[in-house]
């Protein structure tokens, strides 16, 4: 054979390994939470998770407590449900879900965030997970569909099984600020332009019917917010009176145009850098 042909053997050789990965490499399960990454497939352990103590989330007491409630059971082998968490935004759904794994990490629970982007390779990631001897929280923060998006179909084999099932150490939730994750509009426009109105719907919200649990979030009311911060600065010793947190807080609440436990806590790190307190 010639140095000619054994050049091209070789770059032959380097395209099907470029078209062929390498298999998945099992990740270091010492950790408690990981983020499935698409390029190529595989889970990063994340050291230091970003959350807020469960405890410091105000104003959720009944989404807090079901979905804690759901949780442990999950975590000690029962059953349990997958959960959507909807409504409002900034008032803890994104918290929520990482403060409760927190509360549970010490039961061996791990957390697994999925990007809204890589739903579709949701199979891929079950396949990896369904052998491990752990229990994973799949969790995908912000989800919701567009008209011309076929991924919910790929969820639907998390949420209700395809021919495998979903694994039972695997449990799925997800927020949305859209109880159907689908625009309203979008779901009138197929009820108005399809032959089969309710057929086009259907198939459009169905998705929502398979989590089990559908926690709402809602606006929260002023005394609500000021508990909020007023929690925080107890929390992290920072000193205010009453008064004052009053007055500045509803003034950083006008200048915002929205109460939220997101607005709650951006002024409480407005107020704790102006006292030189590190969080």
């Amino acid at each position: 054979m010639s140095d000619g042909q054994g050049d091209a053997l070789d770059r032959i050789a380097a395209a099907l390994d470029r078209l062929a990965p390498a298999p998945f490499a099992a990740p270091d399960w010492s950790a408690s939470a990981y983020v499935w990454d698409t390029a190529p497939d595989r889970l990063l352990p994340v050291p230091s998770p970003n959350r807020i103590p469960l405890n410091l989330l105000l104003g959720i007491d009944r989404a807090r407590d079901t979905l804690l409630d759901n949780t442990r059971r999950f975590a000690d082998g029962l059953p349990a449900n997958n959960a959507l968490l909807w409504g409002a935004r900034g008032m803890g759904k994104s918290s929520l879900g990482k403060a409760v794994h927190g509360e549970l990490e010490e039961t061996g629970l791990k957390l697994v965030e999925l990007q809204r982007e890589d739903i579709q390779t949701v199979g891929n990631l079950l396949h990896v997970l369904r052998d491990v001897p752990h229990r994973f929280v799949l969790y995908c923060d912000d989800l919701s569909f567009s008209h011309d998006d076929a991924a919910y179909k790929s969820l639907k084999a998390v949420l209700d099984g395809g021919i495998e099932g979903r694994p039972d150490n695997v449990i799925f939730y997800a927020t949305s600020n859209r109880r159907h994750l689908m625009p309203r509009d979008m779901i009138e426009n197929e009820r108005g332009s399809a032959i089969n109105p309710s057929e086009a719907v259907e198939e459009k919200v169905s998705l929502s019917d398979r989590f089990g649990l559908w926690l709402g979030f809602h606006a929260c009311d002023q005394d609500a917010y000021l508990a909020m911060i007023r929690g925080y600065c107890d929390a992290y010793g920072v000193t205010v009176s009453d008064a004052d947190l009053r007055a500045q807080a509803v003034e950083w609440q006008a200048t915002r145009g929205s109460r939220s436990g997101r607005v709650a806590w951006q002024f409480f790190v407005d107020l704790a850098g102006r006292q030189g307190i590190s969080l």
